[in-house]
């Protein structure tokens, strides 16, 4: 769907545009990284990929983790919605009125969906894999554990609270910039198939963060993401909601510090079960209360051309 302010590019090549300047965009964080590493260090590249794991080194790692976010994620939809139209931060969706309902139900819809990733993610340890596939996921996760380990130092209130913002709130922002606004939209625009749309990227989603382990609940959130951007049109409500994701898993970890866990005991700590799928409808209760009181307000996602009601078809 096109607008006055569309500079005529089609938004299929805006999707894969998108796909491209990301790939470069990493390599990009990745070179500018490099300086920044060895002089905040004073330590070899050569020796960057097994420290950044090292705690010794947790002020280096975060600044290398938000230009990777801000770089990586952010720059490339911005850029990407240049070359789209006029008025690229509309486009992406960080333009408009939201209104408290919304901000209260999406709350709402976040906390019972956490309940439900809960369950899905113990359902996904029970998924069997074979010795080598188990070796190499278990690995995937450890790396990706030593790194969380090596960056939330969480000693103190000031510690939780850098944590909330490197951890919770810098990807929140700039992976729904990137995934709802620019990936979702460009390609709902394109095939005006929506429900097809939030499915794919919620799959790009959850795949680009390399856990098996974490796939279900990941792609999950990725629909309730993908589902808020599209009834709202506002993409600060998804980043509100992946923020509030990611900031339950952080103060979940903080508290478990507080009684006497070590970080690495405190990000294994399981206790999933099935029950929580129970929950599931509840949260299509509230996002078809959302998606109603979206539409009475007249606040349809101005990314998408199909009445949203069309995913309840």
């Amino acid at each position: 769907m096109y607008d006055t302010n569309s500079k005529g590019i089609s938004y299929t090549a805006g999707f894969f545009i998108l796909i491209g300047f990301t790939i470069a965009a990493f390599f990009a964080a990745a070179l500018i990284s490099i300086p920044v590493w060895t002089s905040m260090t004073g330590q070899s590249i050569t020796t960057m990929e097994k420290d950044m794991s090292n705690p010794a080194y947790s002020d280096a790692i975060k600044v290398i983790q938000t230009i990777t976010a801000v770089v990586g994620f952010l720059m490339p939809a911005i850029f990407t919605a240049l070359l789209l139209n006029r008025k690229p931060m509309k486009l992406l969706g960080f333009t408009g009125r939201i209104k408290g309902s919304q901000v209260g139900l999406t709350l709402l819809i976040v906390l019972f969906s956490l309940v439900v990733s809960g369950s899905l993610a113990y359902l996904n340890e029970m998924i069997p894999l074979t010795n080598d596939l188990k070796t190499f996921f278990d690995k995937l996760e450890k790396d990706y554990n030593d790194q969380v380990e090596a960056i939330i130092s969480l000693n103190n209130a000031t510690d939780y609270i850098i944590a909330v913002v490197i951890m919770a709130f810098i990807p929140a922002l700039c992976e729904e910039a990137l995934f709802r606004g620019g990936l979702q939209n460009f390609l709902t625009r394109s095939t005006n198939i929506p429900w097809l749309s939030v499915l794919i990227v919620s799959l790009i989603f959850s795949v680009a963060h390399f856990s098996f382990y974490g796939f279900l609940p990941r792609f999950f959130l990725g629909i309730i993401l993908g589902l808020l951007f599209h009834y709202s049109g506002r993409l600060w409500l998804s980043i509100l909601a992946h923020f509030i994701n990611n900031l339950a898993a952080i103060t979940a970890i903080y508290i478990l510090t507080l009684r006497g866990k070590s970080i690495k005991e405190a990000i294994a700590e399981t206790d999933g079960t099935f029950w929580g799928l129970f929950a599931l409808p509840v949260v299509v209760l509230l996002f078809i209360w959302f998606y109603r009181f979206s539409k009475r307000e007249k606040q349809v996602s101005v990314p998408v051309q199909n009445d949203p009601g069309d995913l309840f078809c």
